[in-house]
């Protein structure tokens, strides 16, 4: 299922548990995070996704802080066990008995910053341990691992929500995120002991200033090009996601009844993704060039609203949905995270989570208040859809940059002499 080398089996497995855990103990939590975003008021997301984005540029400069002066065997420990303090602190208001509708606000807006923290996390780690010719082989497997969590997730809160109450499944979740702490230790035992990956190994802090992800960023355009592409994939996410919120609330009464579809449809992405992660994706990224991998999905989003714009009903739009996030997850992402390979430690770690976080939350906040718009104005889905095809032709106009930029980069990369 995977061409991997003897040497690299034990870091592949450690890898491929390590997002185990991670997505397992974020989609404990995610059914109910969509729910209390309905219950808050679908006119009231772009708030939420507003707040997100403050609380993004809020962390942004302390995690730099952290990167400067933590080596990364405490720097990642730090981050997870972090997070799970945090769903202590949220597992003792629910049980406390604060007002639920301002803890599911905030529990709304700390998701989506956890989330996209601690998988940007995930992959500048990934990126630290292989090589881009590592990547292209074993990154399908290991972003494999990632949806066998997503699947687990939902199983997992299924099974335990009624015998242990919906508020101890935090406790759960927090529980994954501390077995990811022990994977990271394997991973770094692994890396000390292969010539390739020492010098990610040796535990020196990274170094720079906490602003260094945002002037790195701003001085190259080939991570301004990544920027783009992101906002491009966030926007149109985000526009689908408003789609979804109107059209599920207005076919859909029951609160139950909803929550059940989103885990539902949670699943079927990803047992859809897990089979192209396994079987696909690394026969494909070697069939075909870094360029195409990265057109693929912009090109079934320019169709994909398209016709939902033509035929704007509820499901066109889970159909469209489904494909969309499975082929996301199991094509783009992975080929978007063997860009970062080419960069230094110092790239990799603070201007991807600068893109994988302030990035991609403000293109959220952006469409969120965009899409709001354009339904004050009187735009229909149908409107709003055909506008996504304009932004998704834009899309497949910088994949096509990006890729061939970053293919230049590896020719230079590789005929430069050692040690340049």
């Amino acid at each position: 299922m995977v061409s991997v080398e003897r040497e690299e089996v034990a870091a592949l497995v450690w890898s491929f548990a390590y997002f185990f855990c991670l997505l397992c103990g974020y989609y404990i939590l995610r059914p109910v995070r969509d729910e209390m975003g309905i219950q808050a008021g679908v006119d009231q997301l772009q708030w939420l996704f507003t707040a997100t984005f403050l609380t993004m540029l809020a962390v942004v400069p302390i995690f730099g802080w952290l990167t400067a002066r933590l080596p990364r065997r405490r720097l990642l420990p730090v981050v997870y066990v972090f997070f799970a303090l945090n769903l202590l602190g949220f597992w003792s208001a629910l049980r406390g008995g604060v007002e639920t509708d301002v803890v599911g606000m905030l529990f709304f807006v700390w998701v989506s910053v956890f989330n996209l923290f601690v998988v940007s996390v995930f992959w500048s780690f990934m990126a630290d341990l292989y090589s881009t010719e590592q990547a292209k082989r074993l990154y399908g497997f290991i972003a494999a691992g990632g949806t066998a969590g997503a699947i687990s997730g939902p199983f997992v809160t299924a099974s335990l929500a009624t015998v242990i109450g919906p508020t101890n499944l935090l406790i759960v979740s927090a529980g994954f995120l501390m077995l990811a702490v022990v994977c990271i230790g394997r991973l770094g035992t692994w890396a000390r002991g292969h010539e390739a990956t020492r010098q990610a190994a040796q535990g020196e802090p990274i170094g720079g200033s906490i602003w260094a992800g945002l002037t790195t960023v701003l001085r190259s355009p080939y991570l301004i090009a990544m920027c783009a592409y992101l906002v491009c994939y966030t926007v149109l996410s985000t526009l689908l996601y408003f789609q979804q919120a109107h059209l599920v609330k207005e076919a859909i009464a029951d609160s139950g009844e909803r929550t059940a579809l989103f885990a539902k449809l949670d699943l079927t992405v990803n047992l859809l993704t897990l089979a192209m992660q396994v079987f696909v994706f690394g026969r494909l990224s070697k069939a075909v060039s870094t360029t195409v991998m990265l057109v693929l999905m912009p090109l079934v989003s320019c169709a994909g609203f398209f016709v939902l714009g033509t035929w704007p009903f509820l499901a066109v739009l889970v159909v469209f949905g489904v494909v969309r996030r499975a082929g996301e997850f199991a094509l783009s992402k992975p080929t978007r995270e063997t860009l970062f390979n080419i960069l230094t430690r110092e790239e990799k770690y603070k201007s991807k989570n600068f893109i994988d976080t302030v990035v991609y939350r403000g293109g959220d906040t952006l469409s969120g208040w965009v899409s709001t718009g354009l339904r004050a104005v009187g735009m229909s889905i149908s409107g709003v859809s055909y506008a996504g095809v304009v932004i998704a032709a834009a899309w497949i106009g910088v994949a096509l940059y990006l890729g061939r930029t970053h293919d230049g980069l590896q020719r230079t990369r590789a005929r430069a002499p050692a040690g340049a």
